[in-house]
């Protein structure tokens, strides 16, 4: 029978949306995908902006200085308010491992006002550096340095490390560090990058009284314990007398400087203490010191026990555009007369005391990223101002202190690049007086 006839009138109409079901449900089908494509793309786009944000988080959670990097102490850059010694709290962005890369480095052109032929350029340093995070409580730093370009028998430069340690926080005020570590004294030593102090080469008090990078190996403490106040505290390797050259003038040059160890083999039956205490409770303003001591006879035959204390306070305080810094350091090394007896008819001698001091001015602008702070110190030192009696004629007579004019010029390029210049006024030394240019730079 006809499909019209069982159907009756409304059969054509049955027949024709039963044919058309197919093409809706196709049509249907072709309109899911569209929007299924759709959603699709529009989630990818979401997942590649969600990459984006969470890379963007993680490099800004990263330290861009190096592991134990202090606050600037005497750069144009404006004061931070943490230190090498301020605990990072932050675990690596998801909780995971982190590696970053840091650098300095510092290329200076030293001219002599009186001797211009003896004006020399050199890659000063070059300092390549690593931070990785274990987990959220632990992470090393290490440091490796090349000084003076080429280092090989036959050349001036050194490769060395300049620090490796580990550093556990045990909770969030308290962390306990292990390795080689530089030591917390002075403005300088743990912040000693070219962008972060004035003047092309480093100051004469933190280098030749308070050795510059001047690191030992061993364990310390560091406790943030409210208000601003940063203490540190450790036990370490420290010098060793018997590497005193009295044929050389390395000693007057820096006392502590020629007789420390590196962690180079250093002999550790002498073993040293120090510690530091930093305030900043108060904002602009940075109060502290530190003391280190600890015998430096090593055990030696022959050799009597002697003990070499190195203490110091400074002050920072950066009210608006002015940087203004103060520093005083003093060292003693005891037992000395019999020490020194045997090596009369040397030209230098083991000093009793050495000591120095200097103020520090300078006056920061901006212009967009660029940088420019005219800046003035005065320095005073002495590496030998007093020996132990070893009778008459035989004791040497005490060196004149130094006094040092620098006056100058940084001009950051940016936060990480730094172009110097300066002249230094020597009082006692007039041939000494010299013109300095520097580039440096940091990451």
């Amino acid at each position: 029978m006809p499909i019209r006839s069982r159907l009756g009138p409304l059969g054509p109409m049955f027949v024709a949306t039963v044919l058309a079901l197919p093409i809706a449900a196709h049509a249907d089908e072709e309109e899911l995908t569209r929007r299924l494509e759709k959603l699709t793309n529009e989630l990818e786009a979401v997942k590649a902006e969600l990459a984006k944000m969470k890379k963007e988080r993680e490099q800004a959670a990263a330290p861009a200085a190096a592991p134990a990097a202090a606050p600037p102490v005497a750069g144009a850059a404006p004061p931070p308010a943490a230190s090498a010694a301020t605990i990072n709290t932050e675990a690596a962005p998801g909780g995971g491992a982190d590696t970053v890369i840091t650098g300095y480095g510092e290329i200076n052109y030293d001219r002599p006002s009186s001797a211009p032929e003896d004006a020399v350029m050199d890659l000063r340093r070059a300092v390549i550096g690593l931070q990785h995070r274990f987990d959220d409580q632990t992470k090393f730093g290490f440091e490796l340095e090349v000084e003076h370009a080429v280092s090989s028998a036959d050349d001036p430069g050194e490769v060395e490390v300049e620090q490796a340690f580990i550093e556990h926080q045990l909770s969030p005020p308290l962390a306990v560090r292990g390795g080689l570590m530089l030591i917390p004294a002075g403005l300088l030593n743990e912040n000693h990058e070219p962008t972060a102090y004035y003047g092309v080469e480093r100051n004469f008090v933190e280098t030749a009284i308070i050795p510059s990078t001047w690191r030992e190996g061993g364990a310390q403490l560091v406790g943030e314990v409210g208000n601003g106040l940063t203490l540190q505290g450790g036990i370490t390797t420290g010098f060793d007398i018997n590497k005193w050259d009295a044929t050389s003038t390395e000693g007057k040059e820096s006392p502590l400087g020629s007789i420390h160890q590196e962690l180079a083999l250093a002999k550790a039956k002498d073993l040293s203490f120090f510690g530091a205490a930093n305030y900043r409770g108060v904002p602009g303003l940075l109060v502290g010191g530190s003391i280190f001591t600890g015998g430096a006879s090593q055990g030696a035959a022959g050799v009597e026990s002697m003990r070499v204390t190195l203490w110091d306070l400074h002050l920072r305080w950066t009210p608006g555009p002015w940087d203004l810094a103060a520093l005083y350091a003093r060292g003693t090394i005891s037992n000395t007369a019999a020490f020194n007896t045997k090596l009369v008819g040397n030209p230098t001698l083991v000093p009793a005391l050495f000591d120095g001091s200097y103020v520090q001015g300078a006056y920061r602008l901006r212009f967009g990223n660029y940088g420019l702070a005219p800046f003035a110190r005065l320095e005073y030192y002495n590496t030998a101002k007093k020996y132990e009696d070893i009778g008459p004629g035989l004791t040497p007579a005490a060196l004149a202190t130094e006094r040092v004019i620098t006056t100058g010029l940084n001009f950051d390029l940016n936060q990480h690049i730094v172009i110097k210049a300066d002249y230094q006024w020597f009082r006692d030394v007039s041939a000494n007086n010299r013109f300095d240019l520097g580039l440096g730079w940091s990451f």
